[in-house]
């Protein structure tokens, strides 16, 4: 009895992604996840509240809800420079060969 091959063995989960047509996506979506768990932790690291926050940068609540919200990939570099900057931090960003 022949066996059938399967087409997807030695291809790599970036390749079927590729495949899919979603890879850009989800890997703004893993991006934007790491930011936001970055920019939660230095606001737990210098306690410093949603409201505290929205104050400082002179938005509201709901704007920062979004810069933290990991699946929201709207966010724009300035609004993630400023948001760290107020926490007393900057963004390094980095291209790398895929």
């Amino acid at each position: 009895m022949k066996l059938k091959s399967n087409p997807h063995i030695g291809s790599d989960f970036d390749s079927f992604l590729r495949e899919e047509g979603i890879y850009e996506e989800v890997e703004a979506t893993a991006l934007k996840k790491v930011i936001a768990a970055a920019l939660e932790k230095q606001m737990k690291r210098r306690r410093i509240s949603v409201s505290k926050l929205a104050s400082e940068l002179g938005t509201s609540r709901a704007a920062i809800d979004r810069i933290l919200d990991g699946e929201n990939t709207s966010i724009t570099l300035n609004t993630i420079s400023r948001t760290a900057s107020a926490l007393g931090c900057r963004v390094k960003l980095a291209i790398v060969a895929a």
